[in-house]
């Protein structure tokens, strides 16, 4: 069949969930059987995400190709059950990148380069290119920002000449709105949707259909107020209600007819969805048989998105133990003194990733109460700097170990600087980014974790994103005081037998930590292993 394209723009407000539209949609049509694929267009000028502060723009996705990416590239992962890779992330600086390059190359010799057509093709090629690259029969974009904004207009003008290019019966327009309920007055306003439908079509996009960002479901008369303002048919306007879990909106759009109106629209043949992974994931959810509560030690808490990929493995995980994970936030500034008499309540303790000085003395206390008291400890990134750091000061005698990302001069740089980063310059793009193989021990805690999905050499493959790395000239002197290498990087040259990937503690109920972010590669379908484990480990402390 022809490929067809989907596109999701939104309007009245930011942050109105467009990315779990889109990826409800995408898993709609994944359990129909059909090849997906998902773009996601940011307007800013960044050329990717990398760089941003976490707290304002959430956490940075990385792709097993090492492309940093916005957060919703992850949610399309999660809920598509696929892997994306760089091509399905495009932003304004990419696309101007590109385009003065071919400029630079003489590739528009004589032409004057324009927003159109220029601008605008890089942009169509990108998204045609999405689908080539991975083979997709349908390809979903969703174009970020609110409609209006003045640096959404070229990807705008970019979809609609995809409608025109390749017909109405292989493109669907799809807008997600805000439907604000006013107390005062007791009723829902439809006029910021109709504002927002007029805006739209003032760049040549007439909505095919319309999705209702509200409480709760909208009720008839609302939504034919609403078709009969934006031209669209009433049987058309659909609402993504306020949830109680993100994976249920798969279903309660598929309930209102999204599905139907997408195969009526693209000529697709009318197939029953098979939603039973969705159906055992929301009952799980909702009648967990156990219950759990561990805490995650971090320094972007208030900014939980800044972990929206732990925290969404920490639910898969919780769904294949039968429980619910009940998460809480410590931030580790507040650990820093040695005070850790928080933690005490929680059946497990997880320190993710981030970077720079602040709250690391915190991260160490939490990293040696675990240690001490046999809760299990779950690093990621950063956690296993801080655990190594704090076995090499209290068990190892170390006692001025740290990283020389938050000492330099220090005396005994158990982490430090990666050899191939010394020469870096650029922030952008630079660090150790995508899949890498990991070797893991046989005899360990981490082959057992891993044991479905080691291969004959007993390899796996995890995402990571760092520049720091466990200093191969310690592996010996804490391997003596008893700290376990139950991962490491094969063929890394100059590394000993090679980049510290894993640590154990043995003798411990669990204290695993890893140099990836085993959370990226973490599904509904195919929960992470290490998450998976981590949150049996905190049942069975809870149920001691």
């Amino acid at each position: 069949m022809d490929r067809k394209f989907i596109f999701v723009t939104g309007g009245v407000v930011s942050s109105l969930g467009k990315g779990i539209s889109t990826s409800s949609i995408g898993a709609l049509l994944r359990a129909r059987a059909y090849s997906v694929t998902a773009v996601k267009i940011d307007p800013y000028i960044n050329v990717d995400a990398g760089t941003m502060r976490p707290y304002e723009h959430g956490e940075v996705f990385v792709t097993k190709d090492g492309a940093e990416t916005d957060l919703d590239i992850g949610t399309y992962e999660r809920f598509l059950d696929i892997d994306l890779t760089k091509i399905n992330n495009v932003t304004t600086g990419q696309v101007y990148q590109r385009v003065i390059q071919k400029e630079r190359s003489g590739e528009y010799l004589s032409q004057t380069v324009q927003v159109i057509p220029h601008i605008t093709d890089e942009i169509k090629n990108r998204i045609y290119q999405a689908g080539i690259d991975d083979n997709a029969q349908i390809v979903l974009v969703e174009v970020g920002g609110t409609v209006g904004d003045i640096e959404s207009l070229p990807f705008l003008e970019a979809i609609r000449q995809i409608r025109f290019e390749v017909g109405k019966e292989n493109s669907l327009f799809f807008h997600v709105t805000l439907l604000p309920y006013l107390e005062t007055s007791e009723e829902y306003k439809t006029k910021p949707t109709q504002h927002s439908v007029v805006t739209l079509r003032s760049v040549g996009i007439q909505p095919d259909g319309i999705i209702l960002r509200s409480k709760q479901l909208a009720d008839e008369s609302v939504c034919n107020k609403i078709a009969l303002f934006t031209n669209v048919a009433k049987e058309n306007v659909f609402t993504s209600y306020n949830a109680d879990f993100v994976y249920a909106v798969p279903e309660i759009l598929e309930q209102q007819g999204i599905g139907r109106l997408i195969e009526k629209s693209l000529g697709l043949e009318s197939i029953t969805p098979e939603l039973q992974v969705w159906h055992n994931a929301i009952k799980t959810l909702r009648e967990p048989k156990y219950q759990t509560d561990i805490v995650i030690v971090g320094k972007y808490i208030a900014m939980p998105d800044a972990y929206l990929s732990v925290m969404e493995a920490l639910t898969h995980a919780g769904i294949a133990n039968n429980a619910q994970v009940n998460i809480n936030w410590i931030d580790a500034e507040t650990l820093a003194n040695g005070d850790t008499e928080s933690l005490k309540e929680f059946s497990a303790i997880l320190v993710p990733g981030g970077f720079g000085i602040r709250g690391i003395e915190g991260k160490i206390q939490a990293a040696k109460y675990a240690r001490e008291n046999k809760i299990p400890y779950l690093g990621l990134c950063l956690g296993l700097h801080v655990a190594t750091i704090e076995f090499a000061r209290n068990v190892a005698a170390l006692k001025d170990a740290n990283s020389t990302e938050f000492d330099p001069y220090t005396p005994e740089p158990v982490i430090d600087l990666m050899p191939e980063q010394l020469e870096v310059e650029d922030l952008g793009g630079t660090m150790r980014l995508g899949d890498w193989p990991m070797k893991i021990t046989k005899t360990s805690k981490l082959a057992e974790i891993y044991s479905e999905r080691l291969d004959k050499n007993n390899i796996v493959f995890e995402r990571h994103r760092h520049r720091y790395e466990f200093n191969p000239k310690y592996v010996s002197i804490l391997k003596k005081a008893g700290l376990k290498i139950s991962g490491l990087t094969p063929g890394m040259e100059g590394r000993g037998e090679g980049l510290v990937e894993a640590i154990e503690l043995e003798n411990h109920p669990f204290f695993v930590a890893l140099q990836s972010h085993p959370e990226l590669t973490s599904r509904l379908m195919r929960p992470s292993p290490p998450f998976k484990s981590f949150i049996a480990a905190s049942l069975a402390r809870k149920n001691d």
